[in-house]
């Protein structure tokens, strides 16, 4: 099968999510990842644990296609062994600490010192050049930042969204950064640095909720799972199960209209449109929570889909990965691990390509799995592996 980055080698020094599944997407296109972590496993590889050796839920995901090896690049023969891996790679990819990345020869100039042409991919919390910038920032930090937690949740109770999609935002940021910094050096042999950090990111998903406050000086209250510019919209109680049902515009809103038989709303300037629909919100999603009441979960989202309303029942995490559109897409991919007690549902690749399409082609590695394979491979016999190995540098 062609795959896209066929040849190219990246060093992967990420941990948890942002700068780790960034390399995975460049690895389902072929991209040669080699993960280094430290002798005793990196801190991300025993989150949310579900095998008997400890292995954590996400590293399974954001670590699919690579190979991985120990290393202690603190150590004068531990960076030796990383300067020579430098030498054959054309991507590195890290989400440490400034601090970190000088100690651990990974900022840009070292590298670059190395190999000219390479090209640093870095996952920071809040960019570097402000006075933020050596602070340390999770997800949760970039949610809390950008407006967005402001807006969710109760009147009293500000809730942060329990998926980290600041990281994973983050990571495919990166990822689109460094394919557009490998274009550029294919083009004229130069390579860069590349930065995607979660406070700019997470900005650029709430970024309306900037605009809106800025230029309309409106600040609207948090109302839980109701629409905040459109209506009717909420997770609707159907049975002994709830529903999410959206109506935006006003073809959609007719629709709607008779659907639940208040076509006499059509001229009603209380609905006159989406801004004033939010507005007003609390009768139209009285009348739809009514319409509900009468229907099984079934009959409802039959009726929705009949009438183009955008609809679907919550799934439960179990739920989502057996849904039968899920199954039929293929979108995830059952993969073995050792110590898991039956095979893990792993995403695909997050977009598709006629041509060229990514593909998961391995497990994600155990602990210093192929650490003797890639030091061979760099020149090392089979004494001077032990050596290392003795001395606890790899």
């Amino acid at each position: 099968m062609n795959q896209v980055l066929k040849g190219i080698r990246i060093l992967d020094f990420g941990r948890y999510i942002a700068a780790p599944w960034c390399s995975a997407i460049l690895a389902d296109m072929g991209a040669d990842v080699i993960r280094i972590e430290k002798r005793g496993g990196g801190e991300d590889r025993w989150v949310q644990s579900v095998g008997s050796d400890g292995v954590g839920a996400g590293y399974l995901q954001f670590n699919r296609n690579k190979r991985a090896m120990t290393l202690d690049t603190t150590t004068a023969d531990g960076r030796e062994v990383a300067q020579r891996l430098i030498e054959t790679a054309d991507i590195v990819v890290a989400n440490m600490p400034d601090a970190a990345m000088r100690d651990n020869g990974l900022d840009y100039e070292s590298l670059k010192a190395i190999k000219p042409d390479i090209i640093l991919a870095s996952a920071t919390a809040f960019g570097r050049g402000g006075p933020y910038s050596n602070r340390v920032g999770f997800d949760g930090v970039g949610q809390v930042m950008s407006g967005a937690v402001y807006r969710s949740g109760l009147p009293d109770q500000p809730i942060r969204n329990a998926v980290p999609y600041v990281d994973h935002a983050t990571a495919l940021t990166l990822a689109i950064g460094t394919m557009m910094a490998l274009f550029h050096r294919n083009a004229c042999g130069e390579g860069q640095e590349v930065e995607a950090a979660l406070l700019p990111v997470s900005l650029t998903i709430s970024n309306a909720l900037v605009i809106e406050e800025t230029m309309a000086q409106r600040s609207r209250e948090r109302i839980g799972n109701k629409g905040m510019a459109i209506g009717p919209s909420d997770l609707f109680r159907v049975g002994d199960s709830w529903l999410l049902i959206q109506v935006t515009g006003p073809g959609m809103f007719k629709r709607w209209c008779r659907l639940v038989g208040e076509e006499d709303w059509f001229t009603d300037p209380r609905f006159a449109n989406d801004d004033l629909r939010a507005e007003h919100g609390d009768v139209l999603n009285i009348r739809m929570q009514q319409w509900c009441d009468d229907r099984s979960a079934e009959e409802a989202m039959a009726a929705l889909d009949a009438a183009r309303i955008p609809a679907s029942p919550m799934l439960s995490p179990l739920e989502a990965g057996v849904d039968p559109h899920v199954q039929v897409m293929g979108y995830f991919k059952m993969m073995d691990y050792p110590g898991l007690p039956a095979p893990a549902p792993i995403i695909e690749t997050p977009f598709r390509m006629s041509a060229t399409p990514g593909t998961i082609r391995s497990r994600a590695p155990t602990l210093g799995e192929h650490t003797e394979e890639l030091l061979a491979d760099l020149g090392y016999d089979s004494a001077a592996i032990a050596d290392l190995r003795a001395r606890e540098i790899i």
